[in-house]
This record gives structure tokens, C-alpha cells and sequence, in this order.
């Protein structure tokens, strides 16, 4: 008989060992099948739906607050363009606009809006100019650290003598 060293002894049973660990292993996820395999899929899948969810509504909000901006710079530019000046307008030597009464009227519907914008009398005081600027403070997308988006708006009024 030959003799065989003690810790080569040992390796035979650490190798026997694990072949008897490693099919055990086996035997037991043969066993278990697929379970529970598609659950991070559709862990993944959800938070991806949710995300573009999020995104559309906010990309929604954030387009209806841009024709706001633009429908209160409108009507901005119409009130002010309402403020002839009376003086030149009814003898019909000219159709304009009194700059600072046409400022004011529009800064005021401004105000009762709640937005910042700016007022230009320009043209000789036959053009009215309103720009609007808001935020639109978002819902989904606060959740990556966009709470808020910049959105203006734009409105001119021209004054034009009829004949």
C-alpha cells in the first residue's frame, strides 16, 4: 500500500465534499424552477412607465402654462391698447396709444394674473409689446430635482386706423 500524505487526504474530501455540495445546490434550483426570476424585470419595467408617466404630465403642465404665458401677454397688449390718446385720436390726427396709461392698464391686468412681464410702447405709440415670464411648478419630475419649469409667453398689439 502506499502511503499518502494527510492533507492530500484532505483535498480528496474537500473535492468530494463539494461535488456533493454543488449538486445539492443544483438538485435545489432544479427544484425551484424559474420563480421569482421576472420579478426585478418588472420591478424595472414599472419604474420606467412611471418615469415617462411623470414626464408626459409634467411635459403637459408645462405646455398649458406656455399658452397661458402667451394668452395673458395677449390680452396684456389689448388692454393696454385700449388707452388712446384721446386728444389726437378724435380729431383723427392720429391713433395712439397714451404711453403711460397703456403701460399701466397693461402691467395691471399683469398683476391680476399673477405674473411678471414686461411693458413696451413702441412704434410712435402704435404698437404695444408684452412679454410674460412663469414657472411651472412640476409634479413628477420634482422627484429628480426639477421642481420648477421657465416658461414665456409673448403678445403684441398693433393699433391701425380704419378708413
Amino acid at each position: 500500500m502506499i502511503a499518502v500524505h494527510p492533507v492530500l487526504l484532505r483535498l480528496r474530501r474537500f473535492r468530494r465534499f463539494g461535488r456533493a455540495f454543488r449538486a445539492a445546490v443544483d438538485r435545489r434550483l432544479a427544484a425551484r424552477g424559474d420563480e421569482g426570476s421576472l420579478s426585478l424585470f418588472y420591478c424595472v419595467a414599472a419604474l420606467c412607465i412611471f418615469v415617462v408617466i411623470g414626464l408626459v404630465a409634467d411635459g403637459g403642465g408645462a405646455l398649458n402654462a406656455a399658452a397661458r404665458a402667451d394668452d395673458v401677454a395677449q390680452e396684456a397688449a389689448r388692454a393696454g391698447g385700449q388707452q388712446l390718446d384721446a386728444g389726437k385720436a378724435i380729431p383723427g390726427e392720429a391713433v395712439e396709444v397714451d404711453p403711460s396709461a397703456a403701460a399701466h392698464a397693461a402691467r395691471a391686468y399683469l398683476d391680476r394674473e399673477g405674473v411678471d412681464g414686461t411693458v413696451t410702447v413702441a412704434d410712435g405709440g402704435t404698437t404695444l409689446e408684452v412679454h410674460v415670464d412663469d414657472t411651472y411648478p412640476t409634479s413628477f419630475s420634482s422627484l429628480i430635482g426639477v421642481a420648477s419649469i421657465h416658461v414665456s409667453g409673448h403678445g403684441t398689439a398693433h393699433l391701425q386706423q380704419g378708413g
